[in-house]
Protein backbone atom coordinates (compact mmCIF):
# COMPACT_ATOMS: atom_id res chain seq x y z
CA UNK A 1 0.00 0.00 0.00
CA UNK A 2 2.83 2.23 1.06
CA UNK A 3 4.09 1.54 -2.26
CA UNK A 4 1.22 2.71 -4.07
CA UNK A 5 0.82 5.55 -2.61
CA UNK A 6 4.75 6.51 -3.24
CA UNK A 7 3.89 5.78 -6.77
CA UNK A 8 0.63 7.86 -6.83
CA UNK A 9 2.26 10.80 -5.37
CA UNK A 10 5.19 10.91 -7.58
CA UNK A 11 2.93 10.40 -10.61
CA UNK A 12 -0.06 13.47 -10.00
CA UNK A 13 0.28 14.10 -13.50
CA UNK A 14 -0.59 10.76 -14.64
CA UNK A 15 -3.40 10.27 -12.59
CA UNK A 16 -5.04 13.67 -13.08
CA UNK A 17 -5.14 12.55 -17.18
CA UNK A 18 -6.02 9.04 -16.56
CA UNK A 19 -9.14 10.98 -14.04
CA UNK A 20 -9.98 13.37 -17.16
CA UNK A 21 -10.49 10.34 -19.73
CA UNK A 22 -12.21 7.80 -17.26
CA UNK A 23 -14.81 10.88 -16.50
CA UNK A 24 -15.25 11.35 -20.11
CA UNK A 25 -16.33 8.53 -21.16
CA UNK A 26 -19.50 7.60 -21.48
CA UNK A 27 -21.07 5.22 -18.99
CA UNK A 28 -24.61 4.25 -17.76
CA UNK A 29 -24.65 4.78 -14.24
CA UNK A 30 -24.22 8.70 -15.04
CA UNK A 31 -28.14 8.94 -16.63
CA UNK A 32 -29.80 5.88 -14.82
CA UNK A 33 -30.40 7.42 -11.72
CA UNK A 34 -31.99 10.25 -13.04
CA UNK A 35 -34.32 8.47 -15.26
CA UNK A 36 -34.90 5.48 -12.86
CA UNK A 37 -36.76 8.25 -10.65
CA UNK A 38 -39.49 9.24 -13.03
CA UNK A 39 -38.78 5.82 -15.36
CA UNK A 40 -39.21 2.17 -15.41
CA UNK A 41 -36.28 0.59 -16.26
CA UNK A 42 -35.64 1.23 -20.06
CA UNK A 43 -38.11 3.21 -20.69
CA UNK A 44 -39.11 7.36 -20.52
CA UNK A 45 -42.55 7.95 -18.35
CA UNK A 46 -45.43 9.31 -19.91
CA UNK A 47 -47.41 11.68 -17.99
CA UNK A 48 -50.97 11.53 -16.42
CA UNK A 49 -50.08 7.39 -15.51
CA UNK A 50 -48.07 5.72 -13.00
CA UNK A 51 -45.06 4.15 -14.84
CA UNK A 52 -44.69 1.03 -12.27
CA UNK A 53 -48.38 0.55 -11.23
CA UNK A 54 -47.79 -2.34 -8.19
CA UNK A 55 -51.17 -3.15 -9.23
CA UNK A 56 -51.14 -3.87 -12.79
CA UNK A 57 -54.59 -3.43 -14.55
CA UNK A 58 -55.50 -3.63 -18.41
CA UNK A 59 -57.78 -0.94 -19.06
CA UNK A 60 -59.11 -2.19 -22.42
CA UNK A 61 -61.83 -4.16 -21.35
CA UNK A 62 -64.45 -5.26 -19.24
CA UNK A 63 -64.32 -7.14 -16.06
CA UNK A 64 -67.14 -9.71 -14.86
CA UNK A 65 -67.96 -9.02 -11.00
CA UNK A 66 -65.40 -11.55 -9.01
CA UNK A 67 -62.62 -10.27 -10.92
CA UNK A 68 -63.64 -6.42 -9.59
CA UNK A 69 -63.20 -7.84 -6.17
CA UNK A 70 -60.25 -9.70 -6.85
CA UNK A 71 -58.61 -6.14 -8.43
CA UNK A 72 -60.14 -4.51 -5.26
CA UNK A 73 -58.63 -7.40 -3.10
CA UNK A 74 -55.42 -6.34 -5.01
CA UNK A 75 -55.29 -2.51 -4.11
CA UNK A 76 -55.90 -3.18 -1.07
CA UNK A 77 -52.80 -5.47 -0.61
CA UNK A 78 -50.71 -3.39 -2.28
CA UNK A 79 -51.94 0.45 -0.94
CA UNK A 80 -52.80 -0.93 2.87
CA UNK A 81 -52.06 3.27 3.70
CA UNK A 82 -55.12 4.18 0.85
CA UNK A 83 -57.71 1.40 0.18
CA UNK A 84 -59.90 -0.87 1.89
CA UNK A 85 -62.39 -3.01 0.66
CA UNK A 86 -65.55 -4.14 2.01
CA UNK A 87 -69.28 -4.96 1.04
CA UNK A 88 -72.24 -2.84 1.39
CA UNK A 89 -74.99 -5.31 1.03
CA UNK A 90 -75.89 -8.77 -1.57
CA UNK A 91 -77.43 -8.67 -4.70
CA UNK A 92 -80.65 -10.32 -5.45
CA UNK A 93 -78.14 -13.53 -6.52
CA UNK A 94 -75.93 -12.92 -3.50
CA UNK A 95 -73.06 -11.18 -5.23
CA UNK A 96 -71.28 -9.18 -2.71
CA UNK A 97 -71.57 -4.95 -3.67
CA UNK A 98 -68.57 -3.91 -3.51
CA UNK A 99 -67.21 -0.51 -1.77
CA UNK A 100 -63.37 1.10 -2.39
CA UNK A 101 -63.01 3.18 0.23
CA UNK A 102 -59.73 5.54 -0.87
CA UNK A 103 -58.60 7.95 1.39
CA UNK A 104 -55.23 8.58 3.51
CA UNK A 105 -55.96 6.65 6.28
CA UNK A 106 -53.35 7.77 8.24
CA UNK A 107 -54.59 11.06 8.77
CA UNK A 108 -57.77 11.93 10.65
CA UNK A 109 -61.04 9.68 10.78
CA UNK A 110 -61.97 8.65 6.75
CA UNK A 111 -65.90 8.85 7.67
CA UNK A 112 -65.41 12.67 8.89
CA UNK A 113 -63.34 13.86 6.11
CA UNK A 114 -65.80 15.27 3.45
CA UNK A 115 -66.69 12.15 1.02
CA UNK A 116 -67.78 11.87 -2.62
CA UNK A 117 -69.79 8.79 -3.23
CA UNK A 118 -69.30 7.40 -7.14
CA UNK A 119 -70.93 4.36 -8.53
CA UNK A 120 -71.90 2.60 -11.99
CA UNK A 121 -73.21 -0.07 -13.84
CA UNK A 122 -76.89 0.48 -12.10
CA UNK A 123 -78.04 -0.64 -15.79
CA UNK A 124 -76.67 -3.61 -16.43
CA UNK A 125 -75.86 -3.21 -19.66
CA UNK A 126 -73.75 0.07 -19.65
CA UNK A 127 -70.75 -1.57 -18.23
CA UNK A 128 -68.07 1.35 -18.57
CA UNK A 129 -69.20 3.03 -15.56
CA UNK A 130 -67.66 0.27 -13.25
CA UNK A 131 -64.47 0.29 -15.08
CA UNK A 132 -63.89 4.27 -14.66
CA UNK A 133 -65.80 4.02 -11.43
CA UNK A 134 -62.50 1.46 -10.30
CA UNK A 135 -59.84 3.28 -12.43
CA UNK A 136 -60.62 6.20 -10.07
CA UNK A 137 -59.84 4.05 -7.07
CA UNK A 138 -56.57 2.89 -8.86
CA UNK A 139 -55.14 5.95 -9.99
CA UNK A 140 -55.63 7.89 -6.49
CA UNK A 141 -53.89 4.68 -5.28
CA UNK A 142 -51.11 4.65 -7.62
CA UNK A 143 -50.46 8.01 -7.87
CA UNK A 144 -50.70 9.29 -3.51
CA UNK A 145 -46.82 9.37 -3.35
CA UNK A 146 -46.09 10.41 -6.88
CA UNK A 147 -48.16 13.60 -7.39
CA UNK A 148 -48.73 16.07 -4.45
CA UNK A 149 -51.90 17.22 -5.53
CA UNK A 150 -53.40 13.65 -5.03
CA UNK A 151 -51.48 13.50 -1.28
CA UNK A 152 -52.84 16.46 -0.64
CA UNK A 153 -56.01 15.76 -1.31
CA UNK A 154 -56.65 12.25 -0.07
CA UNK A 155 -55.37 13.43 3.31
CA UNK A 156 -58.29 15.77 3.38
CA UNK A 157 -61.47 13.79 1.26
CA UNK A 158 -62.82 10.37 1.45
CA UNK A 159 -63.85 8.71 -1.75
CA UNK A 160 -66.63 5.77 -1.70
CA UNK A 161 -66.84 4.22 -5.09
CA UNK A 162 -68.89 1.13 -5.67
CA UNK A 163 -67.83 0.21 -9.25
CA UNK A 164 -70.95 -1.81 -9.74
CA UNK A 165 -74.64 -1.61 -8.04
CA UNK A 166 -75.83 -4.04 -10.15
CA UNK A 167 -73.67 -7.19 -10.03
CA UNK A 168 -76.11 -10.10 -11.23
CA UNK A 169 -77.04 -7.96 -14.47
CA UNK A 170 -73.45 -7.05 -15.01
CA UNK A 171 -72.59 -10.61 -15.35
CA UNK A 172 -75.74 -11.51 -17.38
CA UNK A 173 -74.28 -9.29 -19.81
CA UNK A 174 -71.35 -10.56 -20.04
CA UNK A 175 -71.89 -14.07 -19.89
CA UNK A 176 -75.38 -14.34 -21.76
CA UNK A 177 -75.98 -13.70 -25.18
CA UNK A 178 -77.06 -9.96 -25.97
CA UNK A 179 -77.86 -6.67 -27.45
CA UNK A 180 -75.64 -3.73 -27.00
CA UNK A 181 -78.96 -2.60 -25.05
CA UNK A 182 -79.45 -5.68 -23.32
CA UNK A 183 -80.13 -6.31 -20.01
CA UNK A 184 -81.05 -3.11 -18.49
CA UNK A 185 -82.77 -4.59 -15.84
CA UNK A 186 -81.25 -6.81 -12.77
CA UNK A 187 -82.38 -10.74 -12.94
CA UNK A 188 -85.00 -10.73 -10.16
CA UNK A 189 -87.86 -12.20 -12.17
CA UNK A 190 -90.82 -10.31 -13.44
CA UNK A 191 -93.60 -11.38 -15.21
CA UNK A 192 -93.58 -8.83 -18.30
CA UNK A 193 -96.42 -10.24 -20.86
CA UNK A 194 -99.15 -10.56 -17.51
CA UNK A 195 -99.17 -14.87 -18.38
CA UNK A 196 -98.55 -15.80 -14.84
CA UNK A 197 -94.79 -17.24 -16.43
CA UNK A 198 -91.57 -15.60 -15.35
CA UNK A 199 -88.71 -14.94 -17.74
CA UNK A 200 -90.05 -17.29 -20.64
CA UNK A 201 -89.38 -15.76 -23.30
CA UNK A 202 -86.15 -14.35 -23.55
CA UNK A 203 -83.41 -13.82 -26.75
CA UNK A 204 -82.31 -16.66 -28.35
CA UNK A 205 -79.03 -17.06 -29.67
CA UNK A 206 -79.89 -18.69 -33.39
CA UNK A 207 -76.28 -18.96 -34.27
CA UNK A 208 -74.88 -19.58 -30.96
CA UNK A 209 -72.33 -16.53 -31.48
CA UNK A 210 -72.69 -15.34 -28.51
CA UNK A 211 -74.59 -11.88 -29.62
CA UNK A 212 -77.88 -11.36 -30.21
CA UNK A 213 -78.58 -8.89 -33.50
CA UNK A 214 -80.81 -8.28 -35.97
CA UNK A 215 -83.27 -10.53 -37.76
CA UNK A 216 -83.93 -9.90 -41.65
CA UNK A 217 -86.02 -11.66 -44.14
CA UNK A 218 -86.56 -11.01 -47.79
CA UNK A 219 -90.22 -9.43 -48.67
CA UNK A 220 -90.71 -7.19 -51.71
CA UNK A 221 -93.15 -5.22 -49.53
CA UNK A 222 -90.71 -4.55 -46.82
CA UNK A 223 -89.40 -1.13 -45.92
CA UNK A 224 -85.76 -1.59 -45.31
CA UNK A 225 -83.04 -1.90 -48.36
CA UNK A 226 -79.24 -2.14 -48.25
CA UNK A 227 -77.38 0.76 -47.88
CA UNK A 228 -75.55 1.65 -50.76
CA UNK A 229 -72.29 2.96 -48.38
CA UNK A 230 -72.01 -0.18 -46.55
CA UNK A 231 -73.34 -3.29 -47.60
CA UNK A 232 -74.00 -4.39 -43.89
CA UNK A 233 -76.04 -1.70 -42.95
CA UNK A 234 -79.90 -1.53 -43.13
CA UNK A 235 -81.64 1.61 -44.17
CA UNK A 236 -85.69 2.16 -44.39
CA UNK A 237 -86.03 3.06 -48.28
CA UNK A 238 -86.97 5.96 -50.04
CA UNK A 239 -90.64 7.26 -49.66
CA UNK A 240 -90.58 6.05 -53.59
CA UNK A 241 -88.28 3.54 -53.45
CA UNK A 242 -89.74 -0.28 -53.01
CA UNK A 243 -88.31 -1.94 -50.20
CA UNK A 244 -86.57 -6.07 -50.42
CA UNK A 245 -86.42 -6.54 -46.78
CA UNK A 246 -88.25 -6.40 -43.49
CA UNK A 247 -86.40 -6.77 -39.98
CA UNK A 248 -88.07 -8.96 -37.43
CA UNK A 249 -86.54 -7.46 -33.96
CA UNK A 250 -83.48 -9.59 -32.52
CA UNK A 251 -82.85 -13.16 -32.82
CA UNK A 252 -85.17 -15.26 -30.92
CA UNK A 253 -87.84 -17.48 -30.88
CA UNK A 254 -91.82 -17.04 -30.05
CA UNK A 255 -91.55 -19.54 -26.78
CA UNK A 256 -94.63 -19.36 -24.93
CA UNK A 257 -97.05 -19.36 -27.71
CA UNK A 258 -98.56 -16.22 -27.55
CA UNK A 259 -97.82 -15.02 -30.67
CA UNK A 260 -94.80 -12.38 -29.46
CA UNK A 261 -90.91 -12.72 -29.43
CA UNK A 262 -88.87 -12.12 -26.76
CA UNK A 263 -91.14 -10.18 -25.00
CA UNK A 264 -90.38 -11.28 -21.11
CA UNK A 265 -86.90 -11.74 -21.08
CA UNK A 266 -84.91 -11.53 -17.73
CA UNK A 267 -85.62 -9.40 -15.26
CA UNK A 268 -86.68 -6.64 -16.45
CA UNK A 269 -87.25 -3.78 -14.12
CA UNK A 270 -85.46 -0.25 -14.22
CA UNK A 271 -83.15 0.03 -11.12
CA UNK A 272 -82.86 3.82 -11.59
CA UNK A 273 -86.43 4.53 -11.19
CA UNK A 274 -86.58 2.77 -7.33
CA UNK A 275 -85.30 5.59 -5.74
CA UNK A 276 -87.50 7.50 -2.53
CA UNK A 277 -87.52 11.00 -4.16
CA UNK A 278 -90.14 11.95 -6.69
CA UNK A 279 -90.82 7.52 -6.82
CA UNK A 280 -93.87 6.63 -9.20
CA UNK A 281 -96.14 3.33 -9.89
CA UNK A 282 -95.50 1.32 -13.04
CA UNK A 283 -98.68 3.09 -14.60
CA UNK A 284 -97.15 6.51 -14.19
CA UNK A 285 -93.38 5.24 -14.41
CA UNK A 286 -92.75 1.84 -16.33
CA UNK A 287 -90.05 0.09 -14.71
CA UNK A 288 -90.29 1.59 -10.77
CA UNK A 289 -91.33 -1.68 -9.14
CA UNK A 290 -93.48 -2.33 -6.43
CA UNK A 291 -92.08 0.65 -4.19
CA UNK A 292 -89.53 2.48 -3.32
CA UNK A 293 -85.71 0.54 -2.77
CA UNK A 294 -88.45 -2.48 -3.06
CA UNK A 295 -84.94 -4.18 -4.54
CA UNK A 296 -81.43 -5.04 -2.79
CA UNK A 297 -79.44 -2.95 -4.56
CA UNK A 298 -80.94 0.18 -4.03
CA UNK A 299 -81.81 -0.73 -0.65
CA UNK A 300 -77.93 -1.03 0.09
CA UNK A 301 -76.85 2.27 -1.58
CA UNK A 302 -79.75 4.36 0.49
CA UNK A 303 -78.94 2.27 3.81
CA UNK A 304 -75.22 3.47 3.12
CA UNK A 305 -75.44 7.28 1.89
CA UNK A 306 -77.82 7.70 5.10
CA UNK A 307 -75.31 6.65 7.49
CA UNK A 308 -72.59 8.68 6.20
CA UNK A 309 -73.48 12.27 6.10
CA UNK A 310 -70.29 13.34 4.94
CA UNK A 311 -71.24 12.66 1.98
CA UNK A 312 -71.00 15.66 -0.22
CA UNK A 313 -71.21 14.70 -3.31
CA UNK A 314 -71.66 12.24 -6.10
CA UNK A 315 -71.18 10.86 -9.46
CA UNK A 316 -73.26 7.93 -10.67
CA UNK A 317 -72.06 6.74 -14.03
CA UNK A 318 -74.06 5.33 -16.81
CA UNK A 319 -74.09 5.43 -20.94
CA UNK A 320 -74.35 6.79 -23.09
CA UNK A 321 -74.26 10.18 -25.45
CA UNK A 322 -71.72 12.10 -24.03
CA UNK A 323 -73.72 13.57 -21.36
CA UNK A 324 -73.38 15.54 -17.70
CA UNK A 325 -76.81 15.21 -16.48
CA UNK A 326 -78.33 16.64 -13.14
CA UNK A 327 -81.69 16.90 -12.41
CA UNK A 328 -84.81 17.12 -11.37
CA UNK A 329 -86.09 14.33 -13.48
CA UNK A 330 -89.45 15.78 -13.44
CA UNK A 331 -90.27 19.54 -14.50
CA UNK A 332 -92.27 19.37 -11.12
CA UNK A 333 -89.23 19.43 -9.21
CA UNK A 334 -86.64 21.85 -9.04
CA UNK A 335 -83.41 22.64 -8.24
CA UNK A 336 -82.88 25.41 -5.81
CA UNK A 337 -81.02 29.11 -7.23
CA UNK A 338 -77.81 28.74 -4.91
CA UNK A 339 -77.37 24.98 -6.09
CA UNK A 340 -77.77 25.74 -9.55
CA UNK A 341 -75.44 28.11 -9.34
CA UNK A 342 -72.45 25.43 -8.00
CA UNK A 343 -73.75 23.14 -10.30
CA UNK A 344 -73.25 25.57 -13.14
CA UNK A 345 -69.68 26.11 -12.60
CA UNK A 346 -69.10 22.32 -12.52
CA UNK A 347 -71.08 21.16 -15.25
CA UNK A 348 -68.90 24.06 -17.56
CA UNK A 349 -65.88 22.94 -16.76
CA UNK A 350 -66.96 19.34 -17.10
CA UNK A 351 -67.50 20.20 -20.63
CA UNK A 352 -63.83 21.67 -20.94
CA UNK A 353 -62.29 18.23 -19.50
CA UNK A 354 -64.28 15.98 -21.59
CA UNK A 355 -64.71 17.10 -25.56
CA UNK A 356 -67.65 16.33 -26.81
CA UNK A 357 -69.63 16.48 -23.80
CA UNK A 358 -73.02 18.60 -23.01
CA UNK A 359 -73.93 19.93 -19.64
CA UNK A 360 -78.20 19.53 -19.50
CA UNK A 361 -80.88 18.73 -17.38
CA UNK A 362 -82.63 15.43 -17.59
CA UNK A 363 -86.53 16.25 -17.75
CA UNK A 364 -85.80 20.06 -20.19
CA UNK A 365 -83.08 18.48 -22.44
CA UNK A 366 -83.56 14.50 -22.25
CA UNK A 367 -86.89 12.95 -21.12
CA UNK A 368 -88.61 12.88 -18.13
CA UNK A 369 -87.95 10.49 -15.20
CA UNK A 370 -89.49 9.47 -12.16
CA UNK A 371 -88.00 8.41 -9.03
CA UNK A 372 -84.41 8.41 -10.11
CA UNK A 373 -81.13 7.95 -8.34
CA UNK A 374 -79.29 11.03 -9.25
CA UNK A 375 -82.96 13.30 -8.24
CA UNK A 376 -83.06 11.27 -4.51
CA UNK A 377 -79.32 12.19 -3.93
CA UNK A 378 -79.87 15.77 -3.90
CA UNK A 379 -83.58 15.80 -3.48
CA UNK A 380 -83.55 13.50 -0.17
CA UNK A 381 -80.20 14.22 0.98
CA UNK A 382 -78.88 17.63 -0.17
CA UNK A 383 -76.14 15.94 -1.86
CA UNK A 384 -74.73 18.08 -5.78
CA UNK A 385 -74.96 14.53 -7.81
CA UNK A 386 -74.09 14.13 -11.55
CA UNK A 387 -74.71 11.15 -14.06
CA UNK A 388 -72.44 11.36 -16.99
CA UNK A 389 -73.68 9.27 -19.25
CA UNK A 390 -70.24 7.75 -20.82
CA UNK A 391 -69.37 7.82 -24.16
CA UNK A 392 -70.16 9.72 -27.12
CA UNK A 393 -70.38 9.48 -31.30
CA UNK A 394 -67.94 12.33 -31.48
CA UNK A 395 -65.16 9.98 -30.31
CA UNK A 396 -65.88 8.20 -33.54
CA UNK A 397 -63.80 11.05 -35.76
CA UNK A 398 -63.36 13.52 -33.30
CA UNK A 399 -66.41 15.91 -34.85
CA UNK A 400 -69.81 16.49 -34.13
CA UNK A 401 -72.47 13.92 -35.46
CA UNK A 402 -75.76 14.16 -36.45
CA UNK A 403 -78.42 12.13 -34.89
CA UNK A 404 -79.37 10.29 -38.43
CA UNK A 405 -75.69 9.80 -38.73
CA UNK A 406 -75.02 7.56 -35.43
CA UNK A 407 -75.85 4.78 -37.64
CA UNK A 408 -73.52 5.29 -40.30
CA UNK A 409 -70.61 6.55 -38.45
CA UNK A 410 -70.57 3.63 -36.18
CA UNK A 411 -70.35 1.28 -39.64
CA UNK A 412 -67.41 3.37 -40.78
CA UNK A 413 -65.96 3.96 -37.55
CA UNK A 414 -65.92 -0.11 -37.53
CA UNK A 415 -64.50 -0.38 -40.70
CA UNK A 416 -61.60 2.08 -40.54
CA UNK A 417 -60.66 1.72 -36.81
CA UNK A 418 -62.07 -1.64 -36.04
CA UNK A 419 -61.70 -3.67 -39.28
CA UNK A 420 -64.98 -5.17 -39.08
CA UNK A 421 -64.28 -6.64 -35.70
CA UNK A 422 -67.71 -5.51 -34.38
CA UNK A 423 -70.54 -6.79 -37.05
CA UNK A 424 -71.52 -10.05 -37.03
CA UNK A 425 -71.69 -11.52 -40.74
CA UNK A 426 -75.35 -11.66 -42.07
CA UNK A 427 -75.87 -15.71 -41.90
CA UNK A 428 -79.01 -17.43 -43.62
CA UNK A 429 -81.02 -19.35 -40.66
CA UNK A 430 -84.11 -21.55 -40.97
CA UNK A 431 -86.32 -20.00 -38.04
CA UNK A 432 -88.85 -22.41 -36.93
CA UNK A 433 -91.77 -19.68 -36.95
CA UNK A 434 -90.43 -16.79 -39.71
CA UNK A 435 -88.90 -19.31 -42.05
CA UNK A 436 -85.41 -18.14 -43.86
CA UNK A 437 -84.06 -15.31 -42.62
CA UNK A 438 -80.71 -13.91 -42.19
CA UNK A 439 -79.13 -12.84 -38.97
CA UNK A 440 -76.36 -10.44 -38.31
CA UNK A 441 -75.74 -7.17 -37.12
CA UNK A 442 -73.41 -5.73 -34.49
CA UNK A 443 -72.42 -7.20 -31.35
CA UNK A 444 -72.89 -6.43 -27.97
CA UNK A 445 -70.00 -4.48 -26.88
CA UNK A 446 -70.40 -2.31 -29.41
CA UNK A 447 -71.90 1.56 -29.78
CA UNK A 448 -73.08 1.81 -26.18
CA UNK A 449 -69.74 0.59 -24.79
CA UNK A 450 -66.45 1.84 -25.28
CA UNK A 451 -63.85 0.73 -27.81
CA UNK A 452 -60.98 -0.69 -25.73
CA UNK A 453 -58.58 1.24 -26.80
CA UNK A 454 -60.41 3.89 -26.38
CA UNK A 455 -61.40 3.34 -22.55
CA UNK A 456 -58.35 4.30 -20.99
CA UNK A 457 -58.88 8.14 -21.78
CA UNK A 458 -62.35 8.28 -21.00
CA UNK A 459 -61.97 6.64 -18.07
CA UNK A 460 -59.20 9.56 -17.54
CA UNK A 461 -61.11 12.41 -18.46
CA UNK A 462 -64.76 11.43 -16.41
CA UNK A 463 -62.50 10.70 -13.29
CA UNK A 464 -60.70 14.28 -13.76
CA UNK A 465 -63.93 15.91 -13.93
CA UNK A 466 -65.19 13.86 -10.78
CA UNK A 467 -62.01 14.57 -8.74
CA UNK A 468 -62.51 18.21 -9.91
CA UNK A 469 -66.27 17.97 -8.14
CA UNK A 470 -64.76 16.71 -5.09
CA UNK A 471 -62.03 19.28 -4.99
CA UNK A 472 -64.46 21.54 -4.70
CA UNK A 473 -66.66 19.75 -1.65
CA UNK A 474 -66.68 21.84 1.48
CA UNK A 475 -63.52 22.40 3.38
CA UNK A 476 -63.76 23.98 6.76
CA UNK A 477 -60.88 25.61 8.71
CA UNK A 478 -59.93 27.89 11.19
CA UNK A 479 -58.37 30.84 10.11
CA UNK A 480 -57.59 33.01 13.34
CA UNK A 481 -58.20 33.73 16.70
CA UNK A 482 -58.27 36.96 18.32
CA UNK A 483 -58.55 38.32 21.92
CA UNK A 484 -58.97 41.13 23.80
CA UNK A 485 -58.80 41.52 27.59
CA UNK A 486 -62.20 42.63 29.49
CA UNK A 487 -62.45 43.82 32.56
CA UNK A 488 -62.65 41.21 35.62
CA UNK A 489 -60.44 38.33 34.76
CA UNK A 490 -62.92 38.31 31.35
CA UNK A 491 -61.68 37.51 27.67
CA UNK A 492 -63.47 38.26 24.31
CA UNK A 493 -62.72 35.71 22.25
CA UNK A 494 -63.50 36.04 18.22
CA UNK A 495 -63.02 33.34 16.26
CA UNK A 496 -62.95 33.22 12.16
CA UNK A 497 -63.84 30.35 10.39
CA UNK A 498 -63.45 29.63 5.89
CA UNK A 499 -64.98 27.09 4.28
CA UNK A 500 -62.31 26.86 1.32
CA UNK A 501 -63.87 25.70 -1.42
CA UNK A 502 -66.63 26.42 -4.03
CA UNK A 503 -69.27 23.90 -2.56
CA UNK A 504 -71.29 25.17 0.71
CA UNK A 505 -71.69 23.10 3.95
CA UNK A 506 -75.47 22.91 2.82
CA UNK A 507 -76.71 23.16 -0.30
CA UNK A 508 -80.06 25.17 0.02
CA UNK A 509 -81.86 21.72 -0.60
CA UNK A 510 -80.24 20.71 2.67
CA UNK A 511 -81.50 23.57 4.54
CA UNK A 512 -84.75 23.72 3.28
CA UNK A 513 -85.42 19.96 4.74
CA UNK A 514 -83.40 19.97 7.81
CA UNK A 515 -81.42 17.03 6.64
CA UNK A 516 -77.91 17.53 8.31
CA UNK A 517 -76.97 18.85 11.25
CA UNK A 518 -75.92 22.57 12.07
CA UNK A 519 -72.22 23.20 11.89
CA UNK A 520 -70.79 23.35 14.96
CA UNK A 521 -67.60 26.01 16.30
CA UNK A 522 -66.40 25.21 19.87
CA UNK A 523 -64.08 26.65 22.07
CA UNK A 524 -62.36 24.98 24.79
CA UNK A 525 -60.11 26.89 27.92
CA UNK A 526 -61.49 28.60 30.66
CA UNK A 527 -65.17 29.13 31.47
CA UNK A 528 -67.84 30.24 28.57
CA UNK A 529 -70.16 32.88 29.84
CA UNK A 530 -71.78 33.60 26.42
CA UNK A 531 -71.69 32.87 22.72
CA UNK A 532 -72.59 34.54 19.99
CA UNK A 533 -72.57 34.33 15.80
CA UNK A 534 -71.38 37.55 14.39
CA UNK A 535 -73.67 38.81 11.84
CA UNK A 536 -72.05 41.59 10.86
CA UNK A 537 -68.09 42.04 11.44
CA UNK A 538 -67.81 45.57 10.44
CA UNK A 539 -70.86 46.62 13.05
CA UNK A 540 -69.88 44.18 15.53
CA UNK A 541 -73.24 43.22 15.30
CA UNK A 542 -74.00 39.73 16.97
CA UNK A 543 -76.75 37.10 17.62
CA UNK A 544 -76.31 35.53 20.82
CA UNK A 545 -76.82 31.80 21.51
CA UNK A 546 -78.19 31.14 24.93
CA UNK A 547 -78.53 27.71 24.79
CA UNK A 548 -75.16 25.85 25.34
CA UNK A 549 -72.70 28.81 24.47
CA UNK A 550 -69.59 27.12 24.37
CA UNK A 551 -70.67 25.41 21.34
CA UNK A 552 -72.18 27.97 18.50
CA UNK A 553 -74.51 26.14 15.92
CA UNK A 554 -74.06 27.42 12.44
CA UNK A 555 -76.63 27.26 9.98
CA UNK A 556 -74.26 27.27 7.38
CA UNK A 557 -71.00 28.86 6.16
CA UNK A 558 -71.44 29.02 1.98
CA UNK A 559 -68.41 28.37 -0.63
CA UNK A 560 -65.57 30.35 -0.30
CA UNK A 561 -66.41 32.52 3.04
CA UNK A 562 -66.07 33.05 6.13
CA UNK A 563 -68.26 33.25 9.55
CA UNK A 564 -67.14 35.10 12.64
CA UNK A 565 -68.28 34.00 16.18
CA UNK A 566 -67.53 34.94 19.43
CA UNK A 567 -67.12 34.15 23.25
CA UNK A 568 -66.89 35.99 26.04
CA UNK A 569 -64.65 33.55 28.22
CA UNK A 570 -63.67 33.76 31.80
CA UNK A 571 -59.54 33.25 31.64
CA UNK A 572 -57.01 34.61 29.08
CA UNK A 573 -56.52 31.25 27.16
CA UNK A 574 -54.79 29.37 25.37
CA UNK A 575 -57.98 28.83 23.80
CA UNK A 576 -58.53 26.03 21.28
CA UNK A 577 -61.25 26.72 18.56
CA UNK A 578 -62.97 23.68 16.75
CA UNK A 579 -65.29 23.59 13.61
CA UNK A 580 -66.77 20.15 12.85
CA UNK A 581 -68.88 19.74 10.11
CA UNK A 582 -70.68 16.90 8.27
CA UNK A 583 -69.77 17.63 4.98
CA UNK A 584 -67.33 20.24 5.56
CA UNK A 585 -64.83 18.36 7.66
CA UNK A 586 -63.20 19.08 11.37
CA UNK A 587 -60.83 21.49 12.16
CA UNK A 588 -58.56 22.82 15.31
CA UNK A 589 -56.36 25.68 15.80
CA UNK A 590 -54.90 27.18 19.23
CA UNK A 591 -54.59 30.55 20.12
CA UNK A 592 -50.93 31.61 21.18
Amino acid sequence: MKALLGFLGRNSGLVLLLAGILMSLPGPTRIRPAVAQQSPAGALAGLGAPPDPRVPVSWDRYYDHETLGEIGQRLERAWPDYCRLSSIGASVEGRDIWLITVTDFRVGDPDLKPAMWIDGNIHANEVQGSEIALYTAWYLCEMAERVEWVADFLRNRTMYIVPTINPDGRDNFIYEANTPHSPRSGVAPRDDDGDGEFDEDDFDDLNGDGHITMMRRRNSNGRWVVSPEDPRLMVRARPDQPGEWELLGNEGFDNDGDGRVNEDRAGYYDPNRNWPWRWAPAYIQGGSDAYPTSLPETRAVVNFVITHPNIAAGQTYHNSGGMILRGPGIEQDSVRSADRQVYDVIGSRGEEILPGYRYIVIWKDLYTTWGNQLDWFYGGRGILTFSNELWTSFNYFREASEPERWDRDSYRFDRYLLFGEAFVPWTPIEHPQFGMIEVGGLKKQFTRAIPGFLLREEAHRNMAFTLYQAGQMPLVQVDSIEIRSLPGGLSEVRATVANRRLTPTHTAQDIEFGISPPDRITIDGGRVIAGFQVVDPLLDRAVEQEYRPQSIEIENIPGMATVVVKWVVRGSGPFTVSVESAKGGVHSLTSR
